[in-house]
């Protein structure tokens, strides 16, 4: 919390600066009453003698009035800026995380962090941070004030006044807790439901949508119970120190109305005391009720903390310049790859060469390695031993960036983002005009059902391709690829699940796709390797075949059995 707080301290010091302003202003502001009523109604000064003393009041009231408007507005404004950067270096560090790192993490628990999360920081940073400098100056500097006109009450005041942060302190204690308690369950149950929410058509085939939501029920009321919990020490809280604060100003008033009645006091004094008592209190109960706001905040902040030690896909520290990638050559050598150091090798000792233009097909039982090569191409993750050389310059010294705007990826279920097919094709290139989007949608054969849209390029789409088949939807991805215009090509069965039309029109694309590029294919179905130049046939993170389709067929080797037995890969 305290690195976050340095991003704001300039403006964080002016909301107190300005807090601590209006603190000494309502000081003021109570000696001058205090001593317009001892003159008109003890000693009977006239309205031209206290004038003088009246004029300074309305101008008293709006310089504290102003100072708390301002203070509140720039506390807020720093609570502010901190939320967006915190947003801002999320999301930067999911970036940079990259997709392996995240595997294990749910969408919804990511998303409830970084929207209900980070919002949680909103009172550590407008009210607690600010008030806290507020509390410790401005009670002290009353007591200043009080000590010269009554030092009983000003005892009074010191004795009574540590209990009040003594008592919150104790009680928050739990609070903090509750509060990661609650957060975990938030989060939780945001994962959750959007798991289910994405799944819904699976939960209705199944018959299970009943007993989901029984669980999410259940989940809710974890929640609502946790969220009581925190409530009941809050109310707790503040019963304890408004207990304390209506006491102690209740003693002074007893003690100094009887003070008065036996002319032990002046009644300057005594009323400058009452003014200022409840004063005093004030901040000190602020600070408990905003106290809580920092317990919400330290639960969110564990969570948001976590995020941000995700750890970072491996990157050099001084980047090499990536080499031409025309014409390109790709080699890895001796690749070794793991997840975890303590896990097995997901990819033990692999060497192969992929030349410019050549069609390789990545062929394998489940589990083989297809996909985490894929990752080790696109830059996701580097190889733990062994090299992967573009044009002969090592890619674990390249900036990965870089390298990935010479790369294309297509996915099984490519993922089309809510808005319109011309934003979702121009992921492609930024700065593509209408024409170079609807030239890559022509090629990729969605031209046509584009056109037949009544908007076109600006009919807006659902999240994960909302309103279009999926054929549809692979097509739409592979017009990304045709604007990017990448010399690499990287792609896993696009043509899995589809009907024969969308098939045959996929097909058509990615061969128009393939002329002149470097193509990486994870096939999953073997009927569609005939077209390749090369298949490579991996089995338990090593290449254990590679040749033409027609030479391992009849070789007799592990390719040859998943043919006869008319496996997928």
């Amino acid at each position: 919390m305290n690195l976050l707080k340095n991003r704001v301290k300039p403006t964080l010091l002016l909301a107190v600066g300005l807090g601590i302003a209006s603190g000494f202003v309502l000081i003021a502001q109570a000696l001058i009453v205090a001593g317009l009523v001892h003159r008109v109604m003890i000693d009977g000064s006239g309205y031209r003698e206290v004038l003088p003393q009246l004029l300074w009041l309305p101008p008293l009231m709006l310089a504290r009035a102003g100072l708390s408007w301002i203070s509140e507005r720039v506390a807020f404004a720093a609570s502010a800026t901190i939320r967006q950067e915190v947003r801002n270096d999320l999301f930067q560090r999911l970036l940079d995380a990259g997709p392996l790192q995240l595997k294990g993490d749910r969408a919804g628990e990511v998303a409830t962090v970084i929207v209900d999360g980070v919002e949680a920081l909103e009172g550590y940073y407008s009210r607690y941070l600010p008030h806290l400098a507020v509390m410790a100056v401005v009670p002290l500097s009353i007591l200043a004030a009080v000590v010269p006109a009554d030092w009983i009450s000003a005892g009074i005041m010191l004795f009574s006044a540590p209990f009040i942060p003594f008592f919150t302190i104790l009680i928050g204690r739990g609070a903090e807790r509750l509060n990661q308690r609650q957060w975990q369950t938030l989060a939780r149950l945001g994962g959750y439901f959007l798991d289910r929410v994405n799944g819904l058509a699976t939960l209705r085939m199944f018959n299970a949508s009943r007993r989901e939501a029984e669980m999410i029920a259940r989940i809710s009321d974890d929640y609502r119970r946790a969220t009581m919990s925190v409530l009941y020490m809050a109310f707790l809280s503040a019963l304890v120190l408004e207990f304390f604060a209506t006491v102690s100003v209740a003693l002074m008033a007893v003690v100094i109305g009887f003070r008065l009645l036996k002319g032990g006091m002046a009644f300057q004094d005594g009323f400058t005391v009452l003014l200022l008592a409840p004063e005093f209190y004030l901040p000190l109960r602020l600070m408990g009720n905003y106290y809580h706001a920092r317990m919400e905040a330290i639960g969110a902040a564990e969570r948001i903390f976590n995020l941000l030690d995700t750890p970072l896909a491996p990157r050099p520290a001084a980047p090499h310049p990536l080499p031409p990638v025309s014409p390109l050559r790709i080699c890895l050598e001796d690749v070794c790859f793991r997840y975890s150091p303590d896990s097995p090798p997901v990819i033990d000792g692999v060497t192969l060469n992929l030349a410019q233009g050549e069609r390789v097909a990545l062929v394998g039982p489940s589990g083989a390695g297809k996909s985490t090569l894929a990752a080790l191409l696109l830059g996701f993750a580097l190889p733990e031993q062994g090299r992967v050389l573009i044009n002969g310059v090592d890619l674990a010294q390249c900036d990965l960036d870089q390298w990935r705007r010479h790369v294309a990826w297509v996915p099984q279920s490519p993922h089309l983002f809510h808005g319109t097919i011309g934003d979702n094709i121009r992921l492609g290139r930024q700065d593509a005009t209408d024409t170079d989007v609807l030239q890559a949608a022509s090629r990729a054969r969605c031209g046509e059902f584009i056109a037949r849209l009544p908007q076109g390029l600006d009919t807006v789409i659902g999240e994960q391709g909302a309103g279009l088949s999926g054929g549809q939807a692979r097509r739409i991805a592979l017009a990304r690829v045709f604007l990017k215009d990448s010399p690499l090509i990287i792609t896993d069965e696009p043509t899995a699940g589809l009907d024969a039309h969308s098939e045959t029109l996929v097909r058509e694309a990615l061969g128009e796709l393939a002329q002149g590029r470097t193509v990486l294919s994870i096939a999953h179905r073997l009927a569609t390797l005939e077209d390749t130049d090369r298949v490579v046939v991996m089995s338990g993170g090593r290449i254990i075949e590679q040749g033409h389709y027609d030479d391992l067929k009849g070789a007799g080797g592990l390719f040859a059995r998943m043919a006869a037995a008319g496996e997928g890969a």
